[in-house]
């Protein structure tokens, strides 16, 4: 893995940025099978059922998590990228890194499938990962070769539109055009004709081709409140007033197309786009009020140190079994508990996890790719 393995922490960060992808982790490492737990506990289903993905259409909490998480990708572009640009650095070695990005998040993503371990028999190409890493290519690309705001939000809504227009109007063989089900989407016939390797929807792969290339629009909804956030003209409470506004149009946006174009995840329509990066602004406006703004921090400090180590703790509670570990420590306090014991183990869990964490934070240890 070509990555630079080891980075102390830049002496000024937009806390706010780490806060909201740490959040954003914290359900994927745990937090979601906790809320599962506590829903079984008291009796709240509409909890459980939120920590679960749409079946197909519609939006739950749960769908929200991976697109957040390439938003906040997006966030981070201009901060990197264009502060780049404007020390001279090339366009053409900034693309090529964001070239090398993608490609080793291709390979930690089937990685992630347990390809590897499997022989690359029926292995899975496509992955959260390597959604990731492709959509933050083209975005970083746009970013590099267009100068102005407006330049991007002209590809965004080509972006969007061009999806819709492909999913809508494009006639699938022997299905016809804009049958958005699992098996007359034309994202499932794409996936078919050129993924190679297992579909994890079986006639689609929700992290397919298509999918991937669709991404790339909230990631540049990302760059956009990047943009908007590292503008030093700006006050925070323009900052804060633009992501919001922007976030309700979004929204509002998504709801009213949604009439005809359904909002679906597994097929990452352009609604679904909207409608999770619509939301992506409001919460980032929310956090940086809350962080940055108003200087409440404290409370944040938790999420940050998740947010630091976002890719290794990924990886890590996919290679490491996380409950045998815990019981291994603490099944003795567990048992005593009955059905509790479950509900203690998570805790633990996610205890052990942060402390990890919390230790590499400390020692400045921040693996990124």
């Amino acid at each position: 893995m070509a990555t630079k393995s080891l980075r102390t922490e830049p002496q000024k960060r937009l806390q706010s940025l780490d806060a909201l992808r740490g959040f954003d982790m914290f359900w994927i490492t745990g937090g979601g099978i906790l809320s599962i737990a506590l829903s079984k506990i008291t009796g709240i289903e509409w909890m459980e059922t939120q920590m679960h993905h749409a079946h197909w259409e519609g939006f739950h909490f749960e769908d929200l998590i991976f697109p957040l998480f390439m938003f906040i990708a997006g966030v981070a572009i201009p901060f990197s990228i264009k502060t780049k640009l404007e020390k001279n650095i090339s366009s053409k070695r900034l693309a090529l890194k964001a070239f090398k990005r993608m490609l080793i998040l291709i390979v930690l993503g089937i990685l992630y499938n347990g390809t590897f371990q499997n022989g690359f028999a029926d292995g899975r190409i496509a992955s959260v990962l390597g959604q990731i890493g492709i959509a933050y290519f083209f975005a970083s690309l746009i970013v590099i070769y267009t100068d102005t705001l407006r330049s991007r939000i002209i590809w965004l809504v080509g972006i969007l539109t061009g999806f819709g227009i492909i999913q809508l109007l494009i006639p699938v063989p022997g299905v016809g055009a804009g049958v958005l089900t699992p098996e007359g989407c034309i994202n499932g016939y794409i996936d078919q004709m050129l993924l190679p390797g297992r579909l994890h929807g079986g006639t689609f792969d929700p992290e397919g081709i298509l999918c991937s290339l669709s991404a790339t629009g909230i990631t540049l909804m990302g760059t956009i409140a990047g943009n908007i956030l590292r503008k030093k003209q700006t006050t925070d409470w323009q900052k804060i007033g633009y992501m919001a506004a922007i976030g309700a149009g979004l929204i509002i946006l998504a709801l009213v197309f949604s009439t005809f174009y359904p909002i679906i995840k597994k097929c990452w329509t352009s609604t679904f786009n909207m409608l999770a990066g619509g939301i992506s602004f409001l919460l980032m406006a929310l956090f940086y009020l809350i962080i940055d703004h108003w200087k409440f921090q404290a409370w944040a400090f938790y999420f940050r140190v998740i947010g630091m180590n976002s890719i290794f703790i990924y990886l890590f509670t996919r290679i490491i079994d996380m409950q045998y570990v815990t019981e291994f420590f603490f099944g003795w306090l567990a048992k005593p508990m009955g059905k509790g014991g479950d509900f203690f183990i998570l805790i633990a869990g996610l205890a052990l996890l942060w402390s990890l964490l919390y230790y590499m934070y400390k020692k400045k240890i921040f693996l990124r790719v």
